[in-house]
């Protein structure tokens, strides 16, 4: 037995359907609808901007823009010449421009104003991006008309079993149908399901980070799925935009610390996705610890490599499985992955690395 050590390194990158879209008319309503799908050439015909500063093709909600997560989508959309934002929600900062709550958004002078949830109007929108906290979000998206494309951010809908999200969130799931009705978001990993799906359940940050080099070598069955061992380190911004004691600057600043140790609320994801590939259930040791920074994820992976599987077979497995992905790269033989690397992008670097230990 050998084992073997590597390391990916992401942004909380979110699903954000990777520019993969295309278009379908519904009869009904007869209007452009959105799916997600994988394409890199965007139809001319069902793309066309309609008007370059006021319309877009797919008109999009966020709910609860007002967090890190929120944004973030404002970030990548506000500039993108198909999408258009035409409704966002902040409960608390409602009647407020986007730019008094994030100054940096000041000059999109497009952007509409912060209203209520409870005073939203969904009737301009074809997607939503839902933003808000996890245990907030089923009954709303529930409540939500059935058009819509929606992606939830949250971990709400992440995990097919609703009895592991109570134990894992201390309360019932409160939309067990829709939660059936879910498809997990990691792109890479289930793009044929996520084409035709209606509710999106886009992955966490670390369970993002550990599946995406991890699944393709279970898969291959080039590890073994026992004692794997798995040391992630996170930005602040992870823990949203809140005020909280543990996360003030003098609390933070020149030191780590260990947080949910054993206990941690991504650990069922985490085994969800690798259990599926596995056909199987995996079990792993997951440590996260918070990092004096804002942003960024780094995730040290330890496993134990099938009989007659070299470094070299983990290489070449995970180069095959993502030559054609835009946003994961395996770099260079001995090239260790840095969060400064993928900083505000939508990357994932990892690379593998043979340990001095063997057995």
């Amino acid at each position: 037995m050998s084992t073997s050590v590597f390391n990916s390194v992401c942004f909380d990158r979110g699903c954000l359907w990777k520019g993969e879209v295309k278009f379908s008319k519904l009869g009904k309503r007869n209007e452009d609808r959105l799916y997600v799908g994988r394409s890199t050439l965007l139809s001319p015909r069902s793309l066309q901007i309609r008007n370059s500063k006021q319309e877009k093709d797919v008109r999009v909600a966020l709910l609860g823009a007002s967090g890190y997560t929120g944004a973030e989508i404002i970030r990548l959309l506000a500039n993108h010449p198909f999408f258009g934002i035409t409704l966002m929600t902040a409960d608390r900062n409602a009647g407020k421009s986007i730019g008094s709550v994030f100054p940096h958004f000041i000059t999109q002078k497009d952007l509409p104003v912060l209203v209520s949830t409870n005073g939203a109007s969904f009737s301009d929108v074809d997607a939503v991006f839902c933003c808000l906290p996890h245990g907030t979000t089923q009954e709303i998206i529930k409540a939500l008309p059935k058009w819509l494309k929606i992606v939830d951010l949250s971990a709400d809908f992440r995990l097919g079993d609703i009895s592991e999200y109570e134990e894992w969130y201390g309360q019932p799931h409160r939309a067990p149908d829709l939660q059936e009705e879910a498809i997990y978001g990691l792109t890479e990993i289930f793009r044929e399901k996520i084409k035709n799906a209606r509710l999106v359940a886009n992955p966490g940050c670390y369970p993002t980070s550990i599946q995406l080099p991890l699944v393709p070598l279970i898969k291959a069955n080039l590890i073994e799925f026992k004692n794997i061992i798995i040391d992630s380190k996170s930005g602040v911004s992870g823990a949203g935009r809140g005020a909280k004691v543990a996360n003030l600057y003098t609390e933070l600043t020149e030191g780590i610390m260990s947080y949910g140790v054993t206990r941690h609320r991504h650990v069922p994801e985490i085994e969800q996705g690798l259990s599926d590939a596995a056909g199987s259930k995996v079990t792993v040791s997951f440590t996260p610890h918070l990092m004096p920074m804002s942003r960024g994820m780094q995730s040290t992976i330890y496993v134990e490599m099938a009989p007659g599987v070299t470094t070299e077979d983990l290489y070449q497995q995970l180069k095959l499985s993502y030559e054609d992905e835009e946003f994961v790269k395996l770099l260079e033989k001995g090239v260790v992955p840095r969060t400064h690397d993928v900083r505000g992008s939508n990357y994932c670097y990892m690379n593998v690395f043979p340990d001095r230990i063997s057995d």
